[in-house]
């Protein structure tokens, strides 16, 4: 719990920075994955965000924070890959989540990533007047402007960074 506090502070001095609007919105933590979440609470997936950790698979190591709709696919193989500028990429394990972010599958924000962490949007986030993203806590999620990525250092906005849903792996 010790670890998830000072998540929690460190999150609210970030988006207390960016001079930007947001809300904090506490959940049950068991429906804290994007889709649970949005049919409890009656959120629209299409204005949720999940931030994906990815990382190379040689050594040394790479990892980058991805933040993509919950309607869409990180096309890890393509465009995150050339991002990187590594030849080989992979979703980090739910562990090595933990160890890198000090947060939880479902929790994850870009509001409290470490401070090297390079951190990818997909473009479609930038269009809407607001979303929801992780808050650090698997018992709540952010609902704020996408401005806020504008924001942030180390952050990109990225055309193509994501795949409909429907499309086929490796397609």
């Amino acid at each position: 719990m010790g670890q998830d506090g000072a998540i929690d502070q460190r999150v609210v001095r970030v988006l207390d920075g960016l001079g930007v609007a947001w809300e904090l919105i506490p959940i049950d933590p068991e429906y804290a994955d994007t889709a649970a979440f949005c049919e409890r609470y009656g959120f629209p997936l299409e204005r949720s965000a999940n931030t994906i950790i990815v990382g190379s698979k040689k050594e040394p190591k790479q990892y980058a924070a991805c933040v993509v709709l919950a309607t869409t696919r990180l096309d890890v193989n393509h465009t995150v890959r050339k991002l990187m500028g590594v030849s080989r990429l992979s979703f980090a394990s739910a562990e090595e989540t933990q160890a890198l972010t000090g947060m939880m599958i479902g929790g994850v924000t870009v509001f409290a990533l470490p401070d090297d962490l390079p951190i990818y949007v997909d473009e479609g986030i930038a269009a809407l007047d607001w979303v929801i993203l992780g808050s650090g806590s698997r018992s709540s999620k952010i609902k704020t402007s996408p401005e806020v990525f504008g924001r942030l250092p180390r952050t990109r906005v990225v055309p193509g960074l994501t795949l409909p849903a429907s499309a086929r792996p490796g397609g």
